[in-house]
Parts: structure tokens; C-alpha cells; sequence
């Protein structure tokens, strides 16, 4: 969701936004003293997964040899740094799978205002669920392409990257170079938020949008490329005999779901999108994106019809496959992200105006999100997606 700043639109407002919280930290809370609960939090947790396989994590290194970056072209061609979750079997494994670097924690709550009221090292050493080099499970499953929101890193996703991968997909998420506060690259590189810089030195709205709808596009290629070196034929990912080619998905956060509409305009093979709180950055055209089901989730403050992002009301008009435009009440844009559970688990202070739970955040997410891919990849009828349940007071039905 674009935020409203005095004088013009900026998606850059959402890295002013303190992450850690549920779902965002207030500009009271970060200009008076730190919570005690914060400093001196025990070790946190991500969620844990709800399906039926245990789950594996391996990262990748990727260079795109056809293109040069578009933020840094000094730096020659383009790289992504992509963790894979996966279904694996019971047990071995090197070790619980690391959230995140400590160095990338640190530059993530320094972008936040948060480097002085949480400890990096906190952030870094968050318990996962997924274990690194663990054996594959048996057998071919769907694959998710992850994008995650401007100025954030891909570890922000990794509970519902878990979760589907316990459930039986593999998910790979994107770091895409120079569009995170950091991310580290190897040989020691951490790669700082360029697109963010591109951003802010836009003269007006219209030059702004135009940077963004560059992201978006990019981001469209970046995930493109990821699936060519997924499932060609001489695949980076020494695992990747797991992955059904034929049944795809991009989703993302933020103008991550700007880019999984993106990819889809893009690449015939992706089979279906999800958008989780993101300007359409780049339109939904009138001819629409080749009558491929999308699923729309949102705030509700933000996102229902005539909630201010125009981008939902016109798509919404140019989608022409299964669809669903749902809203959630109480919720703020990292709704969507592991941010709520971790700033409860953390004693941050939460915006009065988005109050929703982390526990309800993380169950809503996952559980409309893995009903869509359930629907649309394995066939299996979801009444979760028809209309209000008795279970998700808070998810509303805006248009199907």
C-alpha cells in the first residue's frame, strides 16, 4: 500500500515505518524510552508450520549473465539471493536454518529507528523451523516465487514460507539486489537499498511512480530468471527434480504483489498471482493477464473499494480469471509479513489503528493464502475463498 506523505506519494514511507511491531512500532514509541520487554526480550520464535511435512531451507546465489543491474550498473550483471523452503522428511539436516544476518538486522532497524531500542542480534538469531541440507520428500510439488515489499528483506516472509513448504510446496523467496535496507551477498558484500536512493531523488509523483513501476517490472524478470534457473534444463538448485513446472505461482508483499501481477504479464508458465497489500505498480491491462485466477488481500482500512489505492479498483476491472478481492480488518500493511508476531514476542508498542493479533496475522495469511494455491494448483474446493466463516471474523469478501 502507497502511504500519503506531505507533499507527495512515496513507497519509501513503508521503510519509515518501524517494522518490528504488530503490526508497526508508533512515532510516540520511538521517540520516548525503549521498552524494557525489547532490550532484554528471550529468544524469538517464528511461528510454527501447520502442515504435515517437516520443512528444509537451502539458499542460492544467482547471476543473471543477460542483464546488468538496473540500480548499481557498475556492478555489472544482476544477482538475487533466493532461499528455497521445501517438504522434507523427518529429521537430519546440518541445523536449524538461520533467519537472517546480524549485519542485516542491524541495518533493517537502524532504517526503522529501531537499532538502539533492539538488539541486532535478537533479530538474527529468531528460531526457524526449517532445517539447512535436509533430504527431500518424495515426490513433485508446486512451486511459489516469493517477492517481498520495497525496502525489505526476504527473511520478512519466511513464516509463510514455512508454512507452505510444510504443507507440501516449495517456495523460493527473492532478494532482489539493491531494493533491500541489506542483503548479503557472497564474498562479504552487503547490498544496500539503491532503488530506495532512485526513489527519493524523483522530482514529482509521476517520476516517482515511474521508478516503481521499474521495480515492479524488474522484479518481474528477476522472478522469471529464478524460475528459468529452477526448473531449466541445468538447474541451480540441486533439489529442483521436486519441482512440478506445471503447477506455479508468484505472490509477494507490497510491491511484491505489484510484481507477481508483473511476472504474470510477463511469463506464460507462472499459473497464478497473489498480491498481499501492493499497488499495481504496473496496470492490469484491459486484455488482462490470460484468464489466470488472482487473489487480492489487503487492509481493509487501504485496500477495500474506494479505500484510496486507486490500482485495486482498475485491476480489479481487468482481471479476467477466478478472482477475490478480501480485506482484513484491524490489520496494517506488514500484516502480511512475520513483523506482528515478533514485535509482540519483542513488547513493542502497537499502532493503535492496526491492532490485529500476530497470532490472528499469521493464521489469516497463511490460511487464505495456501486455500488459493490449494484451489488453483492442486485442485481441492476451498470454501474459505466463498464468503465470511464463523473462524475469520476479521477477513472480509469486498468481490469474487
Amino acid at each position: 500500500m502507497t502511504l500519503r506523505l506531505p507533499g507527495r506519494t512515496t513507497v519509501v514511507a513503508l521503510t519509515a515505518l518501524v517494522m518490528l511491531a504488530a503490526p508497526a512500532v508508533t512515532t510516540h514509541a520511538l521517540s520516548g524510552p525503549a521498552p524494557t520487554s525489547a532490550t532484554s526480550a528471550a529468544r524469538l520464535e517464528l511461528p510454527r508450520p501447520t502442515g504435515p511435512y517437516a520443512v528444509g531451507a537451502d539458499v542460492l546465489h544467482l547471476t543473471d549473465h543477460d542483464r546488468t543491474d538496473p540500480w548499481v550498473p557498475d556492478a555489472g550483471n544482476r544477482e538475487l539471493m533466493v532461499s528455497v523452503h521445501y517438504p522434507a522428511r523427518s529429521g537430519g539436516g546440518s541445523g536449524p536454518a538461520p533467519y537472517m544476518g546480524t549485519e542485516e538486522a542491524r541495518l533493517l532497524l537502524a532504517q526503522r529507528g529501531l537499532d538502539g531500542i533492539v538488539p541486532a542480534a535478537v533479530v538474527s538469531s529468531t528460531s526457524t523451523h526449517a532445517r539447512t541440507d535436509a533430504r527431500a520428500a518424495r515426490g513433485r510439488f508446486p512451486l511459489v516465487l516469493v517477492s517481498p515489499g520495497f525496502g525489505t528483506p526476504r527473511a520478512t516472509l519466511t513464516s509463510l514460507a514455512e508454512d507452505l513448504a510444510s504443507r507440501g510446496y516449495v517456495v523460493a523467496s527473492v532478494d532482489h539486489a539493491y531494493e533491500s535496507t541489506g542483503t548479503a551477498f557472497p564474498g562479504g558484500r552487503m547490498l544496500t537499498c539503491a532503488a530506495c536512493d532512485a526513489v527519493e531523488a524523483a522530482p514529482d509523483e509521476a517520476a516517482e511512480r515511474d521508478v516503481l513501476k521499474t521495480v515492479s517490472t524488474g522484479r518481474a524478470d528477476d522472478l522469471t530468471f529464478v524460475l528459468d534457473r529452477l526448473t531449466g534444463p541445468r538447474p541451480a538448485w540441486e533439489k529442483s527434480r521436486m519441482i512440478d513446472r506445471r503447477r506455479v505461482t508468484a505472490a509477494g508483499h507490497s510491491i511484491g504483489g505489484s510484481a507477481a501481477a508483473s511476472t504474470m504479464l510477463a511469463d506464460s508458465r507462472v499459473d497464478a498471482g497473489i498480491n498481499m497489500d501492493g499497488t499495481f505498480f504496473e496496470p492490469i491491462p484491459r486484455s488482462g493477464i490470460g484468464d489466470r485466477p488472482f487473489l487480492m488481500l489487503g487492509t481493509d482500512a487501504g485496500h477495500r473499494p474506494g479505500g484510496g489505492d486507486d490500482s485495486w479498483d482498475e485491476g480489479w476491472q481487468h482481471l479476467d480469471g477466478w478472482k477475490r478481492w478480501l480485506t482484513v480488518k484491524d490489520s496494517g500493511h506488514f500484516t502480511f509479513t512475520d513483523i506482528p508476531e515478533l514485535g509482540e514476542q519483542l513488547g513493542l508498542p502497537v499502532d493503535p489503528a492496526a491492532t490485529l493479533s500476530g497470532d490472528r496475522s499469521t493464521r489469516i495469511t497463511r490460511d487464505y493464502v495456501a486455500a488459493f494455491l490449494d484451489l488453483h494448483l492442486r485442485g481441492r474446493e476451498q470454501p474459505l475463498l466463498d464468503g465470511p466463516t464463523p473462524d475469520n471474523p476479521e477477513v472480509v469478501l469486498q468481490h469474487r
